[in-house]
């Protein structure tokens, strides 16, 4: 495996190409390098570890959440929680977080030995996660925040044109299904009223025969959406989980995918 360069002093590479990504230069350079390395490009640190950017992906993801929701809190005085759950989900999307990696320019930059890798572009939108957790460890809460915001949000994201969009996890993981042959079903599994009488429908979603999430809502749609959700982050979430799955359906049916990387494309 390779190793990381020597780093420059700053005001040459790689410290002005990531001022230029940024908005300011890192401290710890060193973050910024592992956040954008994908797993299959892996550096064996001085300790003898395995380095990739899938540790730094996990506290992003959670830093990214935090920020939206501190934003939308804010801006949406009078909005109540669901409103700003729904509109929190639209905008750290997959589909929107690998398009936003991309046009900043992280595709240029990233490390990955992935086969065909203009195909897979999850690989994007989890290093761009990857860049908010540095940012995060490297300066902190504010400048993360506002690196999402000034950066990602006022730059790349048309709030207005997100609440007008919806996003529909159960069509989107029915058609990974049927382009992958892994059967997804949903059943309601109980209903019942809540104190002001209204009906609540709680369902699950099986996919590959695994129960995969389970939701509650005001209406059967909605709880399926739910239960799809959360099917949906399980799967982008959990690699050994998606592994077993395919593994699962490879040995019911000879039509199989053969590639676990194309299954997570665009779920």
């Amino acid at each position: 495996m390779r190793k990381v360069r020597a780093i420059p002093r700053k005001g040459k590479e790689p410290y002005f190409s990531f001022y230029k990504m940024l908005g300011f230069y890192p401290d710890r350079i060193e973050l910024y390098h592992e956040a954008l390395t994908h797993r299959s490009s892996s550096i064996r640190s001085k300790s003898g570890k395995w380095v990739n950017n899938e540790r730094l992906e996990f506290l992003g993801d959670a830093i990214l959440d935090a920020i939206v929701a501190d934003i939308l809190y804010k801006k949406f005085e009078n909005k109540k929680e669901g409103f700003l759950t729904s509109t929190r989900s639209r905008i750290v999307q997959r589909e929107t977080l690998n398009k936003i990696a991309i046009e900043i320019g992280i595709d240029k930059i990233i490390t990955s030995s992935t086969r065909n890798l203009a195909h897979n572009t999850n690989i994007y939108g989890d290093a761009l996660e990857a860049l908010i957790g540095a940012i995060y460890l490297d300066q902190g809460y504010r400048v993360a925040k506002s690196f999402v915001y000034e950066t990602l949000i006022k730059q790349h994201i048309n709030i207005d044109t997100v609440l007008k969009s919806e996003v529909d996890f159960k069509s989107r993981l029915i058609e990974w299904g049927q382009k992958y042959k892994v059967d997804v079903g949903f059943e309601v599994t109980d209903s019942s009223y809540d104190e002001q009488n209204n009906p609540v429908f709680e369902s699950r979603v099986i996919v590959g025969g695994m129960d995969l999430g389970s939701g509650k809502g005001y209406s059967k749609k909605e709880s399926h959406q739910k239960a799809a959700k959360k099917a949906i982050k399980k799967l982008r979430n959990d690699n050994e989980l998606l592994e077993k799955l395919l593994e699962k359906v490879k040995n019911e049916s000879a039509e199989q995918p053969t590639t676990e990387e194309g299954a997570q494309l665009d779920i």
